[in-house]
């Protein structure tokens, strides 16, 4: 037991960035950027759709979508200044993994580490599928017609088939119908019938090859596409103001707290990303200094532009009509404003697009962090000889996400992501407290203020996030964690180099 819960030394990581492989290029707005790019996309292009409207599971915000996401906003900005404490005081690659090593000891951290694959890659599939979604849109404004089959996922195709056959096609709607041609159009292979989504794993292989070639090229990239979507929601702000109805904004709260809880449980997926600035430690100029603050102005940047897109969207046109995979385009549709809707798919493709980039940059680092303390095999800390990345972890996290996103459906994988995330940040969140009890004297080159108010908040408002989630999804993370706990007792217990000294 006492192996299982040996603590990781803080003391190599002080006084400076540590000695690493990766190459150190990124200053303050480069991980800006990284957050910003992580934060704005799935969650407001695509996943606002569901928390305004409903579903069969959860009830509608309503236009108080706004106040869900201020109440995410919150519960982010303390959990984010506990990172940023253990970002200034462990400079290291590995983010929740590598904080809970420090706070708890090796077993809590294998858990942490193999919940962040939810968190990053689990997510990226929701992102790729979102992409897919947009970019469909947006080639069919130029006459390309990409075939339902190849567009959309198994499940999604056979649903909308049986509601166009029992429901009738007018009865089902638009989205049902368009499903249905997947199914019935497919070709088939002994009697199956072939269902994929393509757009989606294509940009998986894109992302995945510009991050083998290099931070550098990478972090220009992301600093090029977050550029470019704030522009593209500046224009939905400015031009959408014009068109806005204040009579859509009633009832203002159509389900009551019960819309609003469930609306901040799924929208919790938008500001998913602050986090994932401490990914990029090993490869930050001066990270004790740069990583407290990029995590924090990310996080500012990006809640004032989701409320501010949030009131637009909801004027626009009735709450309930937004339920669909791309609100923000749809409530220009509903206005005439068809120009305008392209223009939206185009901001969301290069949005999802910097997310993708990000949350792939993220993954392989924390394996490269959890391979080098001998928890995972060798070979996934291996550094490529020219250009300095994680190459084989990040190559394999490609092909996991590329995949799963062929195939999985969309609102299920937001829903692991948002538990898989919301559990990282309350154990960071204790840690830090932890840490203030066991080592109060030891140098904190930033300290969150108010600690004993601030942690406790993250822990329980995160924990309430948490419990409004669909019981499904708390099965499925727990069957996550098991086989998580399996793979340590095999093999992350036996080799790891914490345990093999004295």
């Amino acid at each position: 037991m006492n192996r299982l819960f040996r603590r990781k030394a803080i003391t190599p990581y002080e006084q400076g960035a540590m000695e690493t492989t990766l190459r150190r290029t990124l200053g303050v707005w480069q991980l800006t950027a990284l957050g910003v790019g992580a934060i704005i996309g799935a969650g407001i292009f695509s996943g606002a759709g569901t928390a305004v409207a409903g579903g069969p599971n959860h009830p509608g915000a309503g236009p108080a979508l706004v106040i869900s996401y201020i109440l995410v906003a919150t519960a982010c900005g303390f959990a984010a200044l506990c990172y940023a404490e253990f970002a200034s005081m462990i400079p290291q690659a590995g983010s929740a993994y590598t904080y809970a090593y420090a706070a708890f000891g090796e077993l809590i951290a294998w858990i942490i580490g193999w919940d962040l694959i939810i968190e990053y890659a689990v997510g990226n599939i929701a992102v790729a599928v979102s992409w897919g979604a947009y970019f469909k849109t947006l080639v069919e404004g130029f006459g390309i017609h990409i075939p339902e089959w190849l567009a959309t996922d198994y499940r999604t195709a056979f649903q909308g088939f049986q509601a166009v056959q029992t429901q009738g096609a007018a009865a089902a709607g638009a989205v049902a119908q368009n499903a249905a041609q997947a199914w019935t159009t497919a070709p088939h292979i002994f009697g199956l019938p072939i269902i994929f989504n393509l757009p989606a794993v294509l940009i998986v292989a894109a992302i995945t090859w510009i991050l083998v070639r290099g931070i550098r090229e990478s972090a220009w990239a992301n600093t090029a596409m977050v550029i470019l979507k704030l522009a593209i929601l500046g224009v939905f702000i400015a031009v959408g103001a014009f068109w806005v109805k204040p009579e859509n904004w009633t009832p203002f709260a159509p389900n009551g707290w019960g819309g609003i809880a469930s609306g901040a449980a799924l929208i919790f997926f938008a500001y998913i990303g602050f986090d994932a600035v401490s990914t990029a430690a090993e490869e930050a100029n001066d990270p004790q200094r740069d990583m407290p603050r990029a995590m924090m102005y990310s996080l500012l940047i990006t809640s004032i532009i989701y409320v501010v897109v949030t009131v637009i969207m909801t004027g626009l046109t009735r709450w309930d009509k937004l339920g669909v995979a791309d609100p923000l385009a749809s409530a220009f549709v509903e206005r005439g404003q068809g120009w305008a809707a392209g223009l939206i798919s185009l901001g969301a493709v290069v949005s999802m697009a910097s997310v993708l980039l990000v949350f792939q940059l993220g993954q392989p680092r924390i394996f490269f962090s959890m391979a080098r303390d001998g928890l995972l095999p060798p070979w996934a800390a291996k550094v490529h000889p020219k250009y300095r990345t994680p190459h084989i972890t990040t190559m394999l996290t490609g092909a996991f996400v590329a995949f799963f996103a062929a195939f999985a459906n969309i609102n299920e994988v937001i829903e692991l992501t948002n538990i898989g995330t919301l559990f990282a940040f309350v154990l960071v969140s204790i840690g830090v407290l932890v840490l203030r009890m066991r080592d109060p004297d030891r140098e904190r080159p930033f300290r969150a203020p108010l600690i004993w108010f601030v942690a406790p908040a993250a822990v329980l408002s995160c924990g309430y996030l948490m419990i409004n989630l669909p019981w499904v999804t708390w099965v499925r993370f727990v069957v996550w964690l098991a086989l998580g706990l399996t793979l340590y007792a095999l093999y992350g217990r036996r080799h790891s180099v914490l345990n093999q000294e004295p």
